[in-house]
Parts: structure tokens; C-alpha cells; sequence
């Protein structure tokens, strides 16, 4: 069963209730016999580790992190050939000139 805390709106008398969802909220104070509110705090549920977050469960083919290697890999090879081409046909102009 949950802990509910309230809050006197007039003494500010606060105090914790056990209670069940289905039973009534308290609205009255039994100090002063006042008007009585909940008291709403954060949730004391931590999620850790892997999994609880949308990029956890996709496929690693399909991350972007996984194909962003593949595509700059693919650029350094193209640069290194078109430079080796670069220089062969250097090679070549400077041959036929010295002939």
C-alpha cells in the first residue's frame, strides 16, 4: 500500500497516511481541524544501465553510429587512389617529356 503525504493549508501541519489506492483522500486536518492537501514529491524509480532508452534496442546494422565508419573509410580509400592516379599520370607526362 502507498505512503501519501499531506499538508495542512491552515496550521501547516504535515504528516505521512498509508492508504489504499481505492480509499477516499484525507481532507481533514487532525490537528486544527483544517482543509488538508497532497503533498506530490518526485518518484524514488531510478531506470539504470542499457535499454531504457530508444537508440538501446535497435539493430546495430541499422544505428547511424555504426555506419558512419563504413562511409569515412570509403572516402580515405577514394582520396588515396585518386592521388596514386594523380601521381602516375605525372609520372607519365614527365617520361614522354624527356624523351
Amino acid at each position: 500500500m502507498p505512503t501519501y503525504q499531506y499538508a495542512c493549508k491552515e496550521c501547516d501541519h504535515r504528516f505521512e497516511a498509508v492508504q489504499s489506492f481505492s480509499d477516499p483522500s484525507l481532507t481533514v486536518c487532525p490537528q486544527c481541524s483544517g482543509a488538508l492537501r497532497k503533498v506530490f514529491s518526485s518518484v524514488g524509480v531510478v531506470f539504470k544501465g542499457s535499454g531504457f532508452y530508444r537508440t538501446d534496442s535497435r539493430d546495430s546494422s541499422k544505428s547511424s553510429t555504426a555506419a558512419a565508419p563504413a562511409k569515412t573509410e570509403g572516402k580515405t580509400e577514394s582520396k588515396s587512389d585518386t592521388s596514386s592516379a594523380s601521381s602516375s599520370s605525372t609520372t607519365t607526362k614527365t617520361a614522354a617529356a624527356a624523351s
